[in-house]
């Protein structure tokens, strides 16, 4: 059974369409990114599955129930769906634990829930704390104990994370995805952060202009994404240039099987993505088959991992990424270069 269904969701502002027939099924129990640029519509999306807009056409199911569609909107406070906001929105005079009680009933507070969902979010003796006593990582741990306490058929994460330094929002992130899995709870989290979604998410739903684009796991997404554009959205993309023979793609970067486009050994003009792990370096004068003389621009160091830019001969810039073993390429180094393993590809008229 699914937790939410999203089916043909519109609604404009004015003369601008935020959401334009975006579908969305979530399962019971998994956690969904919504993932894509400032504008695309995932957070007008958000805000009509909580309740706080109004569609102008298509329909919302939560846990089945029909609670937005042609002449129905149920509002926010009957839907049962949980809402964590960027900044969490404590009750700045109430304790951690009147908090996280605040929407049960008296049974529910005395059935211990309170202590569990505080348990589960790292924070079993912070009972009486204020909010203002709490760091920001710790108020949002609050804000997820308090939508897990009533057990929601649905919790809405907006970009929780978003507030929070570098190294506490990694922290955090898998601190959340296990509090939810632990409950056993479905969440929906928006996001324009890729590593966000593909580290966090059971599902990805790429969204551009007010509709979804392409839905799967994280590992569908970023080795097979739908066309170029969400290529370049999802992770780093090298798009080359390229033409098809025999199911092998030639680019100025050098040959490698091609999946998509051309796959079946048709000629043609393609478009080649090469993401830049697969781009492998090795010493000039490498005179194994496939390689491609270039030379270093550029050595960006990253402490797990560092970006070498390769420039080709006929201009191409190219990205090469490894983990770090000491080394390090210096520019005006020339190299050789060849792309590992299967490329996606699609007509070179696809939309970029």
């Amino acid at each position: 059974m699914t937790a939410l269904d999203v089916t043909a969701a519109g609604k404009a502002y004015g003369p601008v369409a935020a959401l334009a027939g975006a579908h969305l099924s979530v399962p019971e129990g998994a956690l969904v990114a919504v993932l894509g640029p400032s504008g695309c519509g995932k957070t007008t999306l958000l805000r009509c599955v909580a309740g706080l807009e109004r569609l102008d056409a298509g329909e919302i199911r939560v846990a089945g129930a029909l609670v937005a569609g042609p002449r129905v909107h149920l509002p926010a406070h009957r839907r049962r769906v949980a809402l964590v906001p960027q900044e969490g929105a404590l009750f700045p005079h109430l304790s951690v634990a009147d908090n996280v009680g605040y929407g049960l009933d008296r049974a529910a507070r005395r059935s211990g829930r309170v202590d569990e969902v505080l348990a589960l979010v790292g924070l079993a003796d912070h009972h009486r704390r204020m909010p203002h006593q709490l760091s920001g990582g710790q108020q949002q741990r609050v804000a997820l104990a308090r939508a897990l306490a009533p057990r929601p058929p649905l919790i809405l994460l907006d970009e929780p994370f978003s507030a929070l330094d570098a190294g506490l929002r990694a922290e955090l992130r898998q601190d959340v995805r296990a509090a939810l899995r632990a409950d056993g709870a479905t969440a929906v989290l928006v996001t324009h952060d890729q590593g966000e979604a593909l580290s966090l998410a059971d599902h990805v739903v790429v969204m551009r202009g007010g509709t979804v684009v392409q839905d799967g796991a994280p590992a569908d997404v970023y080795a097979a994404p739908a066309d170029p554009w969400v290529a370049r959205f999802v992770g780093d993309a090298m798009l080359l240039a390229g033409t098809v023979t025999g199911g092998r793609a030639r680019t100025a970067a050098g040959e490698a099987p091609v999946v998509g486009a051309g796959a079946a050994g048709d000629p043609g003009a393609v478009t080649v993505l090469v993401r830049p792990e697969q781009l492998r370096l090795t010493p000039a004068g490498d005179t194994a088959p496939g390689g491609i003389t270039g030379r270093v621009l550029r050595h960006d160091f990253h402490g797990h991992d560092s970006v070498t830019v390769v420039g080709l001969d006929d201009g191409t810039r190219v990205l090469s990424r490894r983990l770090n073993d000491g080394a390090r390429d210096e520019p005006g180094t020339a190299v050789t270069l060849r792309i590992e393993g299967p490329v996606r590809a699609w007509a070179a008229d696809a939309a970029r």
